[in-house]
């Protein structure tokens, strides 16, 4: 079955179909949109997100134990306790594909809101698409600080943008060179789309201002089929610190022809993307002992807080994989929206809006490891905290900020084990 056309139902009981704009006095259940790349190179982030979804619905459908929005009783309150149901929409990683899929989305399946959408570059068209329709989008992954500042008024993002990973990721830098640790010179390495270029202008701007030397700013073609010329340019430059911004398969080929040139750096610091994905580290996980990335999650909170460990359990139940930094942001994309409708008790796309800018969730009713989800004018929230991971013996730990560290960062590289 084509998922573009496949309504996911989970729990609900009716089959009323919601308008974008008009709300229904009495409604049973509520239409909300995902629209993630189901096909193509792309393909597993959406099977990822899928899961992720469906486990924040289940906490939201069900009854659960947990100190999270909607987890206690069924459904929402606010409508009566209406069910949520997903429509699942792919985007084939294309912004055009996706306008047409958020579309249809709206006027065929009657959705009151849309969540999305893993590449920055659709979140661009799908954004422009809610906007037009006024109708609430939740940017539950895209990281691209651009996306935020457009003006828009039905655009929220919970999670941290690149302004804020580069943020942690100097400061970090800056706790490093304290401790007597050479990191003078960078080399940013980024794909072509508004992800790396977004990703590598808040670089630049953020190495002149702390002081370090950008000897090798190197844009490459997304999804190219050889990066030997720039590898070799990277080799050449040999900077203290090699800083990616690489989706999936770019990011297994970028660590694979690093090998194949004798390219070893000391240190890795990614911003995320790839390098959070278990599909990377199956492919070159040998390869990369001791890279860090970026993030907004840590499964270390478990420990502090139980309830990360029992939701992470029935992530992995549905998923055969942990929560990461993308699949995490998912299920908090959703269950932001599910609160937010609550207390609109409504499903018209005007007072969704007021209720997600009258959003304010203490952390410690979040699975991240964040101050509060709460939107400022331009619908970002600004206390989703970042985290840096550095992946040792085959997993992440949680090497910064101090508050949240649990080991210290292993610097550099082991060279030994690395890029061999």
């Amino acid at each position: 079955m084509n998922i573009t056309r496949r309504n996911v139902l989970l729990g609900a009981t009716a089959a009323a179909a919601l308008g974008p704009i008009a709300a229904r006095a009495q409604t049973s259940e509520v239409v909300i949109g995902v629209i993630y790349p189901f096909s193509g190179a792309s393909a597993q982030m959406g099977v990822d997100a899928q899961k992720s979804f469906e486990t924040a619905l289940d906490i939201i459908n069900k009854n659960h134990d947990f100190d999270l929005p909607l987890a206690k009783g069924e459904g929402l309150p606010g409508l009566g306790g209406a069910k949520i149901r997903l429509v699942f929409a792919d985007h084939q990683a294309d912004p055009q594909k996706g306008r047409a899929e958020t579309e249809r989305l709206i006027t065929q399946e009657k959705v009151c809101a849309v969540i999305g959408t893993y590449q920055s570059a659709v979140a661009v068209t799908v954004s422009q698409i809610c906007e037009r329709y006024q109708v609430p989008f939740i940017s539950a992954d895209n990281s691209s600080p651009s996306l935020h500042k457009r003006g828009l008024k039905f655009y929220f993002r919970a999670a941290p943008h690149d302004e804020m990973f580069s943020a942690a990721m100097f400061n970090f830098f800056d706790a490093m060179k304290k401790k007597g640790t050479k990191i003078d010179t960078l080399a940013l390495f980024h794909e072509d789309t508004i992800f790396g270029t977004d990703s590598a202008n808040t670089q630049l701007k953020l190495a002149s201002e702390r002081g370090y030397k950008v000897i090798s700013d190197i844009k490459y073609r997304s999804n190219s089929p050889s990066l030997s010329a720039e590898v070799q340019q990277l080799k050449t430059a040999n900077a203290d610190v090699l800083m990616p911004s690489s989706y999936t398969t770019d990011g297994i080929l970028l660590v694979k022809t690093m090998a194949e040139l004798g390219y070893k750096p000391n240190a890795i610091v990614a911003q995320n993307a790839g390098f959070s994905e278990k599909a990377l580290y199956d492919a070159v996980g040998d390869k990369l002992e001791g890279v860090i990335s970026r993030g907004s999650f840590s499964l270390d909170l478990a420990a502090k807080r139980p309830m990360v460990g029992k939701i992470n359990a029935m992530f992995k139940e549905k998923s055969g994989k942990d929560f990461n930094d993308l699949t995490s942001r998912q299920f908090m994309g959703l269950l932001v929206m599910a609160d937010a409708i609550n207390r609109a008790k409504s499903t018209d796309g005007e007072k969704i809006r007021e209720a997600l800018v009258a959003t304010d969730i203490p952390g410690e009713q979040t699975i991240m490891p964040w101050k509060r989800v709460k939107f400022d004018e331009l619908g970002q929230n600004n206390d989703a905290d970042p985290v840096l991971l550095q992946y040792i013996g085959g997993k992440f730990v949680t090497i910064f900020p101090p508050q949240a560290a649990i080991a210290e960062a292993v610097w550099p590289m082991k060279k030994n084990a690395a890029l061999q």
